[in-house]
């Protein structure tokens, strides 16, 4: 038994009449609110124009990131909602529908990275529809990102779950039997893998933030690497936890979907990187353009 431990919320939520309203919702909330404040911020500082472009567009609209939201939040949410109904759905119908099964399984997988990534969809349909361009919104968007994920992390703290295994360090979480998973009933503090997860998303989002300025990352660029640093950390504390977890592919579907998300943010840090030559269709183009005001046919 350690000496000192993080203490476990007695409650994950409260009674208001008819109502229920859990310490995990209010969490992911809170995280929302802190997202899109500092996505405002970052982005009205920024003027609304990409650091690598450095060609201004303006003052920046202050309630665009507002309109963006309206659109990624509900996206964004009904992804995490499909991943939480479809991982439990895979219990109750894998053995009647074998095609169901592996329906679940395959959209199941995409977890966090499927929810931001369908957040995104909708933050590029409020941009079309806003005129305005994608690439500074994400760029604001991307520490912003990472800082409401580390907020609403802290809903698996007073829900008692993302642990790891026992620990006797101070810092160990004590969890309720109740909430304890098979074969560890007898360990009373476990490591808090979901607070390492909240650490490293607070530290990625300022990673971030001094990255785009030191390197002059455009918007995109910025996001994926967000989007990088986000896939390694979660690799990582997806190692660390405790539990009959799901996998595919021999892996757990965490871990695997981690995998994948980092494997496309570097491909696409690599594929836009600065000085990479164009396509030679748009060299030709940009010859023809050039020599238009001499003697086109001299190409």
């Amino acid at each position: 038994m350690p000496l000192a431990s993080i203490p476990s919320p007695g409650h994950a939520a409260w009674r208001l009449g008819p109502l229920s309203v859990r310490a995990y919702a209010l969490c992911v909330i809170a995280g929302i609110i802190v997202a899109v404040a500092v996505a405002s911020r970052r982005y009205r500082r920024s003027g609304g124009r990409g650091v690598a472009q450095g060609v201004a567009q303006g003052v920046a609209e202050p309630g665009i990131i507002l309109d963006v939201a309206a659109w990624a939040i509900p996206f964004g949410l009904a992804g995490a909602l499909a991943h939480t109904i479809l991982l439990e759905a895979r219990h109750h119908f894998g053995h009647a529908y074998r095609l169901w099964h592996a329906a679940t399984i395959g959209v199941a997988a995409i977890g966090v990275p499927g929810a931001v990534a369908l957040g995104a969809a909708g933050a590029w349909i409020a941009c079309r529809r806003a005129g305005v361009r994608l690439g500074p919104v994400a760029g604001a968007a991307a520490p912003a990102l990472a800082f409401g994920l580390a907020v609403g992390g802290l809903g698996n703290w007073w829900a008692q779950q993302f642990y790891g295994p026992p620990s006797t360090w101070w810092w160990a979480v004590r969890i309720s039997p109740e909430h304890r998973v098979p074969g560890y009933e007898n360990y009373a503090t476990f490591q808090p893998a979901f607070l390492y997860q909240s650490l490293w998303e607070v530290a990625l989002g300022f990673a971030v933030i001094w990255a785009a300025g030191r390197f002059a990352l455009s918007g995109e660029r910025a996001f994926m690497l967000c989007a990088a640093g986000y896939a390694a950390g979660g690799f990582w504390v997806e190692s660390l936890r405790v539990g009959p977890l799901p996998h595919a592919l021999g892996m757990r579907y965490g871990a695997l979907g981690d995998i994948v998300v980092f494997v496309l943010a570097v491909l696409g840090m690599y594929l836009t990187r600065p000085g990479r030559r164009p396509p030679a269709r748009a060299q030709v183009k940009r010859a023809l353009v050039e020599d238009s005001s001499g003697d086109v046919m001299s190409v």
